[in-house]
């Protein structure tokens, strides 16, 4: 059992207000509104009856009687009191006295109505002329509709005497027990918490329970240090059954031009073969910064180093598969962007090579729009460039050890509209690129540079057709576009950083260039043609379809096989989504072979809202292709679904399954409380980790508002 307790505040620490009594300005009258007054002249009472109103700058206080006692300067109130606070409280109570000038009373059977929809009662009330307020017997609940038939909240605090301290900006408890469902669960003879003023304060935070096959059961308690306001840290010791102490610290500092973070985890394993690794000593470091230089120019970092690729994992702490550690240098103007950044690639994966990871240095984007017109259009100047490295050339994908390249180019464009009606718009583009490029091993390892001169133009003819059915509007737009490039280069000895995916589809059908990035480019004349149709109900529901083709009709065509833009002819790409109300929404969208002779790709989604029930089944079918990233089929479904049993209980389950492999990815089923004052979770799922091995776990987070949440789990 706990002999005390006292809970810390932080920036986002839930709000609690405590109803107060504050003195108006000096100097502001009394206003009196009753149907009935009457004034004794020897004793010097005035008498207020009926509906009685009385106004003290901000402070309303209303009653169907009061008594003033001028010479003692008292009022004293009964039946229906209610005083209303300049911060939107309600104090409501049987009888209430108080001085003339609001610093000192009491009240009796008070019932508070605070603004954050919390409910505060208590027997009795008193405050005390140096900013202290006293209740007896009270009870503090968040609950408004999860109340029973008897009137009992779904959760509350109840407390022999609670204290309201406004020098000291606290709130202390005597005697206090937490009770869900008229339950008790927990009690405590002392506990304390920063009043509403209070933003950030050093305390304990509630602990947390854990579970994970390398460390068995563990119990976290946060510890929170504000050391000054505008720094704080965080020490969280974690105690472990199977390995003994794990030390989680964070250290958190603003500056007048921004703030960084930074974080340590560390521990002596006690039991190491209970691990992948080796080392006993094992722990990582975060850190994370952002600053602004000026109104256009940031700055920052995000940083990441571990002692092996297993630890964040195995504790709990992270589960990615890469840790990407960069410093960047960011420039926003208008429409203009800059970008420098210097990145390392740390792989956490146990069966991955790190030599086959790179470092680039410095990996620099720019877009620049120019604010003058140049031939009536839009004028842009884009740059690109990065230098990196690996150990060791990555045959997978065509990438060599060393790489540096620089892109830049001039784009322009301009929109006409014609009489009747069609978007024309020309554009054109210039690009030029230089590489050097060492140890590709599609160029047999040699060191190479090469460098580019790469124009384009084109024009884009659009013409939107309106009509009216009455139960709806639609739009049918065709669209025609021709674009001719020079030929692509070849690129044999330029490794494929950073185009490596390709997913051709209704999205990218229109681009100029529908490579991912710029280590590959799209050249030769081809003809797009397509059609996008849109219709919209008057009750709201509405069809989007889009349909098109790409034909490659001169120069040298820059895809190959399972691109689906490989021949002269692409595959037809098309995409639909139907949506006739709020309860129904179905979207498909595929990539078929020019002939109709194959699905290369294909996807297709139902959702389902209705009252009690919701839920969504999505299915994927995509064929492989090697050189852009898909080394095998791809055939998988998954889905979820809510299921509401009333009375704010409600199931709810997930899964993800691979046909092509014949087996789940992932799947969950679980169990929600959730009302207007708490909500619960208790979640089995079973999933697949970043190394490929299943793994079960069961987890159980329970909020209550403006108090605070907690969470613990067990995976096994």
């Amino acid at each position: 059992m706990l002999t005390g307790c006292a809970v810390a505040a932080t920036s986002d620490a839930p709000e609690f207000v405590a109803p107060e009594f504050k003195e108006p300005p000096k100097g502001t009258r009394v206003l009196v509104y009753a149907e009935k007054l009457a004034y004794d002249g020897k004793s010097d009472i005035a008498t207020a009856t009926g509906l009685v109103r009385i106004t003290y700058g901000p402070y309303t206080l209303t009653a169907t009687k009061v008594v003033y006692d001028r010479r003692k300067g008292l009022f004293k109130a009964n039946g229906s009191v209610e005083l209303r606070e300049p911060n939107g409280n309600i104090l409501q109570a049987d009888l209430a006295e108080m001085n003339d000038k609001f610093k000192e009373g009491f009240a009796e059977h008070v019932r508070a109505l605070l603004t954050n929809d919390v409910t505060i009662t208590a027997n009795y009330a008193r405050r005390y002329e140096n900013g202290i307020t006293v209740y007896e017997n009270v009870s503090y609940t968040a609950c408004k509709s999860c109340v029973d038939e008897g009137g009992t909240p779904l959760w509350q605090i109840l407390s022999r005497e609670t204290t309201h301290d406004q020098q000291q900006h606290t709130l202390y408890y005597r005697d206090a027990t937490l009770e869900i469902a008229g339950v008790p669960v927990f009690w405590t003879p002392y506990f304390s918490y920063p009043d509403p003023t209070v933003k950030r304060r050093s305390g304990w935070l509630i602990p947390q329970g854990h579970y994970g096959e390398a460390y068995g059961f563990g119990v976290s308690m946060p510890y929170f240090w504000a050391v000054k306001p505008n720094a704080d840290l965080t020490v969280t010791p974690r105690l472990t059954s199977g390995q003994g102490l794990v030390a989680d610290a964070e250290w958190r500092h603003r500056l007048n031009n921004g703030i960084y973070s930074l974080r340590g985890y560390g521990l002596y394993e006690l039991s190491p073969g209970r691990t992948d690794e080796n080392s006993r000593w094992r722990g990582a470091l975060t850190s994370t910064g952002d600053f602004r230089l000026n109104d256009t120019w940031t700055w920052g970092w995000d940083g990441t180093l571990v002692s092996d690729r297993a630890f964040l994992n195995e504790y709990d702490y992270d589960s990615r598969d890469m840790a990407v550690s960069s410093v960047n240098l960011t420039g926003l103007s208008g429409r203009n962007y800059t970008k420098a950044q210097a990145l390392h690639y740390r792989t956490l994966l146990t069966g991955e090579d790190q030599d086959l990871m790179p470092v680039a240095l410095p990996y620099v984007t720019s877009n620049y729009i120019f604010d003058q017109q140049v031939l009536g259009g839009e004028l842009g100047f884009n740059f690109n460039a990065y230098s990196l490295r690996r150990g060791d050339p990555d045959p997978r994908f065509d990438l060599g050890t060393e790489q540096t390249r620089a892109v830049a180019s001039l784009d322009w464009r301009r929109q006409f509209i014609s009489n009747a009606g069609m978007l024309i718009t020309p554009f054109t583009s210039l690009r030029s690129d230089v590489y050097m490029s060492e140890n590709v091993p599609g160029a047999g390892g040699t060191r190479e540079t090469s460098s580019h001169l790469l124009p384009s133009a084109g024009i884009d003819l659009r013409w939107p057709l309106i009509a009216d059915h009455g139960f709806a509007q639609s739009v049918m737009t065709p669209v025609f576009q021709i674009i001719s490039s020079s030929n692509e280069r070849d690129d044999a000895d330029i490794g494929n950083e950073d185009a490596i995916t390709l997913n051709f589809d209704h999205t990218n059908l229109f681009l100029a260039d529908r490579f991912s990035g710029l280590d590959r480019y799209e050249g030769g004349t081809r003809v797009n043609l397509g059609v996008i149709y849109n219709l919209y109900a008057a009750n709201g529901g509405f069809v989007r379809a889009s349909m098109g083709e790409s034909f490659h009709v001169a120069g040298k065509n820059s895809f190959i096989a399972g691109s689906g833009l490989d021949g002269s002819k692409s595959d037809l790409v098309g995409a639909i989504a139907f949506q006739p109300n709020d309860s129904v929404r179905l979207t498909y969208q595929a990539r078929v072979e020019e002939d109709l002779s194959r699905i290369n790709v294909q996807e297709a989604s139902l959702g389902l809202t209705f009252d009690r029930i919701s839920g969504s089944l999505s299915y994927a079918d995509i064929a492989a292709a090697k050189a852009y990233g898909r080394v095998s089929n791809q055939e998988q479904v998954w889905g979820d679904v809510n299921y509401s049993l009333g009375e704010a209980w409600s199931l709810f389950g997930s899964f993800r399954y691979d046909i092509e492999d014949s087996r789940f990815m992932n799947k969950s089923i679980g169990i929600a409380f959730d009302c207007d004052c708490m909500n619960a979770r208790l979640t089995y799922s079973e999933g697949r980790d970043r190394d490929d091995v299943v793994d079960h776990s069961l987890k159980l987070s329970v909020e209550l508002r403006t108090i605070g949440s907690m969470a613990g789990g067990f995976k096994f």
